[in-house]
């Protein structure tokens, strides 16, 4: 696995979303996610603050097994809802865990843009 990957999502608004990850070493092995966390976020710019409204935080989980390295990320119509549709966002899925001296890692896996699809029906 290259160290960050990008691409474009589309995410309709006042919908639940599931975007579903695999990933897999260059060599084509999966990447084994035992002992990892995840976690990913939307802002509207890169240099939004976390606190910044617009910040959005998905539900992000690694699929059981751990070893398959499939990880889960979610928004719920609620969410989606509430996103402003001019504009795109960007965002980063990150991976975390401990070294054997116990050092956080920390690897982006994934990062791009995201384009909200405006809902006619509310």
């Amino acid at each position: 696995m290259s160290s960050s990957n990008y691409e474009d999502i589309v995410i309709n608004q006042g919908t639940d979303v599931a975007v579903e990850i695999h990933l897999i070493h260059d060599s084509g092995s999966t990447y084994d996610l035992s002992n990892h966390s995840v976690s990913a976020r939307m802002k509207r710019r890169y240099g939004d603050s976390a606190n910044d409204p617009d910040t959005i935080n998905f539900n992000s989980v690694v699929i059981s097994p751990p070893t398959d390295g499939i990880i889960n990320l979610s928004l719920s119509n609620t969410q989606t809802d509430a996103m402003k549709t001019r504009g795109r966002y960007v965002y980063d899925v990150e991976v975390s865990y401990a070294d054997s001296d116990g050092n956080t890692i920390i690897q982006r896996v994934l990062e791009g843009q995201a384009e909200v699809s405006p809902s006619v029906t509310k």
